[in-house]
């Protein structure tokens, strides 16, 4: 580990990290520092106000102190990127109307406590007293959403506010995840009925939301479409990075045909000539050697690999430190179907995790599509980058390793990881080869899907020409994804209500590639896959522009 002193604009930068913990105590569990564990974030428009007001403070702070060396150049640099886009949204008033099927704080309220440790009894209790600050969170954020409509908007399209709805009633019931998460904890009484009154108090609240967002419908606009102007500022949010969207449409319409192409030549290497790809996909479900039965064997079927992964790769294609060797890999308490991977804390006591949602009723799982998932949430994917920039504590400051993510980096990496292990040979199985394409594909399909319907680009005449609509996109997405529909409607109305998040995936890999391929262009023989690895995670999660410009 590199050896440096620290600066004081990295002073600067963990004052600021302080300030988050305080101001977001869900950013504090999120990313393990020190914080009120026993609150929730205030999600009021004085809250927007005061997170706001911080971050201009920062920004004040940093063009008021000079950088020394290289490291603080680019904290400079991705701070002033991240913090000044964090306000121009918030003066767009987007943070008031911030509400959508997957990833707003409808969701984060209650996917705070998943991070939540619970070995003992203190740390149960501060989950029942964090139970019973749900209803002030959520008057909260009732109080935005609702400044928001008086404004006229950026308001949440009615798709997401029946959706809204319905997800807020299921955490309501009786029988939803407060209760079962209340009545998980091995604990005597009081704390046992501490545990049921906030469980009922959230409950309780989550029915006042649902209550809120019927009176507030009919402020929401039908069209799905945020428009170009809109659009542009969350697609710099998602990627740290400025790019050309009819251009990148268009790269997303190629790509896709792409990548369909090499699925159609390992459809005929798996079963012969004739062969379709929607074949394929089918006698790979079908085969018995490519399936696991319940979530115990899938949970060790991903430690399994992840494991392996990290033996193999560790010293020889990435450098891997000690601490980061370590991935748990889980099932979900909640039931969505999502795969998601959550960090580590800043001293590694809680571990990088990959979680899988199980939906009810769903025992059986297919190894062929889901090797390059765990590539992609484990080693080299998020965890080798998320771990390896928390583990750089004398190199980073706080706010480089802990609080700066950005979505075109991360994910843009992870879907690179993906890809590169295909290169290096892990893929060479033609089933777990067509899985890794059918994860490309679904990305690249995102792209054109999230930028057409957003942007009212002139859709295909194969997809149904004119205007670019939820209805094209749906026939779209059913033809080139290999998801059951209600996975499938899942993801549509993700893309339709968080805009420019879904293709930062497939759009950051493309400019991960083209900064290696820059790299490659400038050593000439000299370049070395591994230190450009390294070279670059080590500058952490910066936006891309910010990263392009630093290596």
């Amino acid at each position: 580990m590199t050896d440096r002193t620290p600066t004081p604009l990295d002073a600067v930068a963990d004052a600021y990290v302080d300030t988050i913990a305080r101001l977001s105590p869900m950013t504090a569990t999120s990313i393990g520092v020190p914080g009120d564990n026993r609150a929730l974030d205030d999600f009021s428009p004085a809250g927007h106000s005061a997170r706001a007001e911080a971050a201009r403070e920062a920004l004040r702070q940093v063009d008021a102190t000079p950088a020394t060396d290289d490291v603080d150049r680019v904290t400079a640099a991705a701070m002033r990127e991240r913090l000044g886009l964090e306000l121009e949204l918030h003066e767009a008033g987007e943070d008031l109307g911030d509400l959508n099927n997957i990833a707003s704080p409808l969701q984060g309220i209650r996917d705070v406590f998943d991070l939540m440790p619970t070995d003992t009894d203190e740390q149960w209790a501060d989950i029942a007293a964090r139970m019973q600050a749900v209803p002030a969170a959520i008057d909260g954020y009732l109080e935005s959403l609702r400044l928001a409509a008086d404004r006229g908007g950026p308001f949440p399209a009615q798709r997401q506010v029946r959706l809204g709805i319905t997800q807020a009633e299921e955490l309501a019931g009786t029988n939803s995840f407060w209760t079962t998460f209340a009545e998980s904890a091995v604990v005597e009484e009081p704390l046992t009925s501490e545990l049921l009154d906030g469980a009922a108090a959230a409950r309780g609240a989550y029915r006042t939301l649902a209550d809120g967002l019927r009176d507030l419908a009919h402020h929401a606009p039908a069209d799905d479409a945020v428009g170009r102007e809109r659009y542009q500022r969350f697609s710099r949010a998602f990627l740290g990075a400025t790019v050309d969207l009819d251009e990148t449409y268009e790269w997303g319409l190629a790509e896709l045909a792409r990548i369909v192409a090499e699925q159609e030549d390992v459809a005929v290497q798996l079963y012969g000539e004739g062969t379709s790809v929607e074949e394929a996909m089918r006698r790979l479900n079908d085969d018995p050697t490519r399936q696991l039965h319940g979530t115990a064997a899938l949970q060790r079927w991903m430690q399994e690999t992840s494991d392996a992964a990290v033996a193999d790769l560790a010293d020889v294609h990435f450098d891997i430190p000690e601490p980061i060797r370590t991935l748990e890999c889980r099932i979900a308490p909640t039931q969505n179907g999502g795969i998601y991977y959550t960090g580590p804390s800043a001293d590694f006591s809680r571990p990088g995790r990959m979680w899988w949602s199980v939906p009810p009723g769903v025992e059986r799982f297919s190894t062929w599509t889901e090797k390059t998932t765990v590539y992609h949430e484990g080693v080299p994917g998020h965890h080798l980058q998320i771990a390896q920039t928390v583990y750089r504590s004398s190199l980073l400051n706080k706010w480089r390793r802990l609080a700066c993510w950005v979505s075109g980096h991360g994910e843009g990496w992870a879907l690179y990881a993906e890809r590169l292990m295909a290169d290096l040979g892990y893929l060479d199985d033609p089933g777990d080869r067509m899985g890794m394409l059918d994860s490309q594909r679904l990305r690249a399909s995102r792209v054109v899907v999230d930028i057409g319907v957003h942007l009212a680009k002139d859709c295909p005449e194969q997809w149904g020409g004119g205007t670019w609509d939820e209805a094209k996109a749906w026939q779209f997405l059913k033809a080139n994804v290999a998801m059951d529909e209600s996975f499938l409607r899942f993801e549509l109305d993700r893309y339709l209500g968080w805009p420019g998040q879904a293709p930062s995936y497939k759009v950051g890999q493309r400019l991960w590639e083209q900064a290696r391929d820059a790299a490659a262009e400038r050593d000439g023989e000299g370049f070395d896959l591994k230190a450009f690895h390294r070279r670059a995670l080590d500058l952490g999660s910066v936006g891309l522009d910010v990263m392009r410009e630093a290596l």
